[in-house]
C-alpha cells in the first residue's frame, strides 16, 4: 500500500523544505552631521566613545543586525563634521527616510543622520572620493564667547587675515607635506593635493577653508597654526614655502585645537549622486 505521506515512490526528502537563500547585501552610503567634542574620535576605540560605534550602534538597530560603517574621513577627538559620509552593506531592505529616522531614534542629539541611499557595489566612502573640504572656524575678538565654545577657537590678539591669504596660496598644488604631517602620522606617503584655500573673515570670524583630495594626520590643524604664526612675517608667502620646502614640522606653527575643525564635504563622481549636506553652519554670536 502507498504511504499516504508520500508520493508515490518518490524519496522522502523531496518532502524537506526548500532553504530560502539570504538577501544578497545592498551597499548602503549615508551623511552625517556630529559634534565631536565628547568622542575621542570617528575610529572605534576600545576604552573610549567613538562616533563609529554610536553610529554603527544605531544603524544595526533599523537592519536588525550587525553593521560595519567606512567614512570618507576619520576625524580626530573634538572635530566635527557637517557632511561625513559612510557607507555600509547589508541585507536588510530599507527605505532611505526609514534609515534616517529610525537611526536618528537612536542616535544622541550630537549626532545626526541627514541622508541614506543605496549606491552602487563599487561605491567606497573614502577611496571613491575625490576632495574633501574642511574648515576651520576661529573667534577674533578680545573677549571670549560663552556660546562658541568647543564650536571655534578664540584668538585675541588681532590677526592679519590679508596676510594669512597671501600666505596660504603658497601651498597650492602637489607637495610635499611632511612638515604640516604629525609625528603619529601613518600614511605611507607626504604628497598632497590642495587645490583651494581661501581665508575669509566676517567681523570677528575668520574662516580658514581647504580643499584637497586627501590630508595627512593633524594636516589642517597644522597649516592653520602656520598661518597664525608667518602672518607677522616680512613676507608671509615667502615664509609659508620656506617651511613647506623644508619638509621640517619643527619649522611650522603649533597644531591648533581640534574644536574649530569641521569636514565640511566630502565630493565624489556625480554618477554615485552623493548630496552635499544641507546648510553651512554658523556659530558666530551676534
Amino acid at each position: 500500500m502507498t504511504d499516504p505521506g508520500r508520493r508515490g515512490d518518490a524519496p522522502a526528502d523531496d518532502l524537506r523544505p526548500v532553504p530560502i537563500e539570504p538577501a544578497p547585501a545592498l551597499r548602503v552610503a549615508a551623511l552625517l552631521e556630529y559634534d565631536g567634542s565628547a568622542y575621542a574620535g570617528w575610529q572605534s576605540q576600545a576604552h573610549a566613545k567613538s562616533l563609529q560605534d554610536t553610529v554603527e550602534a544605531a544603524l544595526a538597530f533599523v537592519a536588525g543586525a550587525p553593521v560595519a560603517a567606512v567614512c570618507a574621513g576619520r576625524t580626530d577627538a573634538g572635530v566635527h563634521a557637517l557632511g561625513q559620509v559612510i557607507h555600509f552593506d547589508t541585507a536588510a531592505r530599507r527605505t532611505p527616510r526609514a534609515w534616517v529616522l529610525g537611526a536618528n531614534t537612536r542616535l544622541p542629539a550630537d549626532i545626526s543622520l541627514q541622508w541614506a541611499g543605496e549606491v552602487a557595489a563599487d561605491f567606497h566612502a573614502r577611496h571613491t572620493a575625490l576632495r574633501r573640504i574642511y574648515r576651520y572656524h576661529i573667534l577674533n575678538r578680545s573677549a571670549r564667547s560663552a556660546l562658541a565654545a568647543g564650536r571655534a577657537t578664540w584668538i585675541h590678539r588681532p590677526l592679519d587675515v590679508d596676510a594669512m591669504r597671501t600666505a596660504a596660496q603658497s601651498l597650492l598644488g602637489e607637495h610635499d607635506f611632511s612638515a604640516f604631517r604629525s609625528i603619529e602620522c601613518q600614511s605611507k606617503s607626504s604628497r598632497r593635493r590642495v587645490e583651494r584655500i581661501s581665508v575669509e573673515q566676517d567681523r570677528d570670524s575668520v574662516c580658514i577653508e581647504i580643499s584637497a583630495n586627501a590630508y595627512l594626520h593633524h594636516m589642517v590643524r597644522n597649516i592653520v597654526g602656520t598661518l597664525l604664526e608667518v602672518q607677522s612675517e616680512r613676507d608671509p608667502p615667502g615664509a609659508m614655502r620656506r617651511i613647506l620646502e623644508s619638509r621640517d614640522r619643527r619649522l611650522a606653527g603649533a597644531t591648533v585645537p581640534a574644536a574649530g575643525l569641521y569636514l565640511c564635504r566630502v565630493e565624489y563622481p556625480v554618477a554615485h549622486a552623493i548630496p552635499a549636506p544641507n546648510g553651512r553652519f554658523c556659530y558666530t554670536v551676534a
